[in-house]
């Protein structure tokens, strides 16, 4: 699997609701930016995501423009995606149009990885999605 095929299987995995932590490395410097947080560290990144997961629906995550560039051990993304989800604590469903981009690293035998299959290599060690708009 090369880098282009791990951004789209964390989109998938974000659209069926399955766990996201084990998509980035653990290391205390990655940094995940998101609409309305700042998550520093890989068990930040982690717990984040987890009640992420925890607390949204109905994730619709449709990218129109990904381009990824893939050396020997990193590679760097961009992306739009419109993004949309429910959240099942205030039963709100938002919608936005959102910039991604983000960089991950070719980990061998994916020592960070929470599964240790060849799948899992490629690890992200930032990514930052923004959007115009606030989540308001």
């Amino acid at each position: 699997m090369g880098a282009a095929d791990r951004v789209r299987a964390y989109y998938d995995a974000l659209r069926a609701g399955e766990a996201l932590g084990p998509f980035f490395a653990r290391d205390e410097d990655v940094v995940k930016v998101g609409i309305s947080e700042r998550l520093v560290g890989g068990e930040e990144v982690a717990d984040g995501l987890r009640e992420q997961t925890e607390t949204t629906t109905g994730w619709q995550v449709e990218s129109s423009d990904l381009r990824v560039t893939e050396r020997d051990r990193h590679a760097w993304f961009a992306d739009r995606v419109s993004l949309s989800w429910t959240d099942t604590e205030r039963q709100i469903r938002y919608e936005f149009d959102t910039r991604w981009s983000g960089t991950l690293e070719r980990r061998d035998g994916a020592e960070d990885a929470d599964d240790e299959t060849p799948d899992e290599r490629w690890l992200f060690v930032g990514m930052h999605v923004s959007t115009a708009r606030d989540l308001g």
